[in-house]
């Protein structure tokens, strides 16, 4: 039976929490924590990013996340002008200045990660050649590194025991 009676949101609250777990690999098991991080870090990149790429980028996206992806938009302002990685770093760490102490890197690092194993390449590389070359250096770096291992669910990991 469907937990909330829709398909459709079933299908994006087990791939929200799928990115989730995997943020929450690298940065801890919070996973309050990790959604702030995974919204700080996709609102640094979309206020970056052109709206129509943004637009692409947020098409691609878990419907959750997308919500996230969009919350405070405002296209009429974007692209921002980030040109070096610390003021980018910078716009992520305001987001998460309220939370548990996570470094701005850390969390590029890993939400790029993430979005490199499950969105699109394509699309990705667009998004990553958006960026000014010290940003993307980073986000690129996570395109070619080793996917995160999806954990299986609580209750898959208490069958095999």
């Amino acid at each position: 039976m469907s937990a909330t009676g829709l398909d459709v949101f079933d299908k994006t609250l087990q791939t929200t929490n799928i990115w989730l777990d995997e943020i929450m690999d690298e940065i801890g098991p919070d996973r309050q924590i990790a959604w702030h991080v995974l919204g700080a870090v996709l609102h640094a990149l979309r206020d970056r990013m052109q709206p129509d790429l943004a637009a692409h980028l947020g098409s691609q996206l878990p419907i959750l996340v997308r919500g996230a992806f969009y919350d405070q938009y405002q296209p009429s302002k974007a692209p921002e002008k980030m040109r070096s990685l610390d003021e980018f770093l910078a716009k992520i760490e305001a987001e998460l200045e309220f939370t548990r102490p996570v470094g701005s890197k850390d969390a590029f690092r890993v939400v790029s990660k993430v979005l490199a194993h499950h969105v699109g390449e394509g699309q990705m590389h667009k998004v990553w050649d958006s960026l000014p070359g010290e940003i993307r250096h980073v986000a690129e770096a996570q395109q070619a590194a080793p996917t995160v291992p999806t954990r299986p669910s609580r209750s898959q990991s208490s069958l095999g025991k």
